[in-house]
């Protein structure tokens, strides 16, 4: 699994005109499934970005997690990170998981995240959103699980 982490102050996603997640300062994580993750890959994707030190501390370096600061967490489902553009001009989507697969993956990290954190929010699986957010720093990771 895959998450693009974007440090911010602010970040909502609308879909249709109506705002379906909403965080002040946390992160906003895009997820991508991959075919071969499983819930395991989720629980540990959620691990990883509930855990990573991207909040500064007293002296400024960054050493608090969203755990630490209690910051919102906006979850986005987004397939696109699992493309494959490694040549041409035009990304290929066979390196993404089927929908059914990807929904589900995306599910389990949204139950275990609410499960581990006070403020999660969501966008919508396979719908059209649009993402808002006022990044941080700038501080954008990604990471693997």
């Amino acid at each position: 699994m895959i998450a693009l982490l974007q440090r911010v102050t602010e970040a909502r996603v609308t879909v249709a005109g109506e705002i379906t997640g909403s965080i002040g300062p946390g992160v906003l994580a895009f997820i991508g499934v991959q075919p071969e993750d499983d819930e395991a890959s989720a629980r540990r994707l959620i691990e990883r970005i509930l855990g990573y030190r991207i909040f500064a501390d007293e002296t400024g370096r960054m050493n608090r997690a969203l755990r630490d600061v209690a910051g919102g967490l906006l979850l986005v489902p987004q397939f696109t990170l699992a493309a494959d553009t490694r040549k041409g001009t035009r990304a290929s989507f066979t390196s993404a998981a089927p929908p059914t697969l990807g929904e589900a993956l995306f599910q389990t990290c949204v139950e275990f995240a609410r499960n581990q954190h006070l403020l999660v929010q969501t966008g919508r699986f396979g719908a059209d959103m649009q993402v808002a957010l006022v990044n941080d720093g700038p501080v954008t990771f990604w990471l693997e699980a």
